[in-house]
């Protein structure tokens, strides 16, 4: 390749912009799917086409194709069927000597609430003043098109990449991470990973891990009347939660020692996101389930996290008269998630930061993240995260800023540019 690196960044940029338009309109149908939990077949059927058009090589795969749970790392799925979860990997591999290259985005999206909350229709990808909204858009569509459309613009600049590429969207990135364990367990790796979240441009250096747990309570129903002679399964979940509450204080109190996150405050969220139960108004309710996350910092194990709930449970059921006698159930409902760190050093991080600094006119910034990502899960290799900007992810009027697309965009492809290699076409 003869071009010089500005020369190159050039060329690059003006495909990019010849290109954006197309680009837009691929993220607004994107994000015009809605992609909840189990509902992701018809995006990753619309992506395979989209891949298999720009001729690579295409796999299209559900949970239930591989031996999923005989993984360690495998998350229970809560009664999602396997059958319905499909994971895309189009790859391009020109047989040439350039290192190769994971680049991975999911396409499910967490539900949008009630609609008329929103300013406008959550799946609409509206576009006001340099911002598209919509569910997904900022988390994460917008970074699967940065680095669809990465691709595209090496490719329109006259180049190809030199080494291969794999080009994953993946499901259960909300809930479990199973969708991106399971392209490992079905065989791709590769010399680097980027996973385009969005971060406004920073690179996540550390992230938590995530428990997803349901306790579910049982009570003694009886007319209200005699409220007295029964119990409320409501109330006694109420006393549950209050108990994480505290334990929850009292893990961030430890959390000050930690080496990443010692310096942020109260790093470890605890999250009740469902609470369903009883049948009637007038009635004690007898049942009660609560769907809850709980996070956890490097250093400790998901398994660890797990033991330090259940001790918290009993403790909070030896001070209950009824639940002492009745205990609730506790199951592990979703993530399991390990904490992660991306060390500092790797030539991959380098070579992103140099794509940055010439694109942002900036040195490349960290971030610690009290969320989770994929990354986890790409051992062996540098497995970084760093994508667009936006406001909202899980909100009302989630939104992403398109110029802060174009960049990332461009980022991407000068870091695959680097990483990989690029030859003439």
């Amino acid at each position: 390749m003869k071009d010089k690196p500005n020369d190159l960044a050039e060329r690059l940029r003006e495909a990019i912009d010849r290109n954006f338009e197309g680009q837009v309109a691929f993220l607004a149908r994107m994000v015009q799917f809605p992609s909840l939990r189990g509902k992701e077949q018809a995006i990753q059927a619309w992506l395979a086409k989209q891949f298999t058009e720009r001729g690579y090589k295409v796999d299209q795969f559900s949970l239930a194709d591989i031996d999923l749970f005989a993984h360690p790392k495998a998350a229970p799925m809560d009664d999602i069927p396997l059958e319905g979860s499909h994971q895309v990997v189009a790859t391009c591999d020109p047989q040439g000597k350039g290192r190769s290259l994971i680049l991975q985005g999911h396409i499910d999206v967490v539900p949008e609430g009630p609609a008329e909350l929103w300013s406008s229709p959550p799946y609409a990808a509206g576009i006001k003043d340099g911002w598209m909204m919509g569910r997904g858009a900022q988390d994460m569509k917008a970074g699967v098109s940065a680095m669809i459309f990465a691709l595209d613009a090496i490719r329109s600049a006259g180049f190809a990449p030199d080494g291969r590429i794999h080009v994953q969207t993946v499901t259960e990135e909300e809930s479990t991470g199973n969708g991106a364990l399971s392209t490992m367990i079905r065989g791709y790796h590769a010399d680097a990973c980027l996973i385009p979240e969005p971060t406004a441009n920073t690179l996540s250096r550390a992230q938590v891990g995530a428990i997803w747990f349901r306790l579910r309570v049982r009570g003694t129903p009886v007319h209200v009347a005699y409220s007295e002679t029964g119990t409320s399964a409501i109330l006694s979940a109420m006393h549950l939660v209050r108990a994480f509450q505290d334990y929850t204080r009292a893990l961030n109190a430890r959390a000050a020692e930690n080496a990443w996150f010692g310096e942020v405050k109260s790093p470890i969220k605890f999250n009740v996101g469902i609470i369903k139960g009883g049948d009637w108004a007038s009635s004690t309710p007898a049942w009660c389930d609560v769907d809850c996350r709980l996070g956890l910092l490097p250093g400790e194990t998901p398994e660890q996290a797990m033991r330090g709930m259940e001790q918290c449970l009993a403790d909070a059921q030896k001070a209950d008269e009824f639940l002492r006698d009745n205990p609730a159930e506790l199951i592990w409902s979703g993530f399991k998630a390990d904490p992660s760190v991306c060390e500092p050093g790797s030539e991959a991080e380098a070579v992103l930061a140099a794509a940055h600094q010439s694109v942002f006119g900036s040195p490349m910034e960290d971030r610690l993240s009290t969320a989770v990502n994929d990354t986890r899960y790409y051992k062996g290799m540098p497995a970084l995260c760093y994508g667009p900007s936006g406001i909202g992810p899980h909100a009302f009027d989630e939104r992403i800023e398109l110029e802060s697309i174009r960049k990332t965009t461009l980022a991407i492809a000068l870091f695959v540019a680097e990483w990989c290699g690029l030859r003439e076409l």
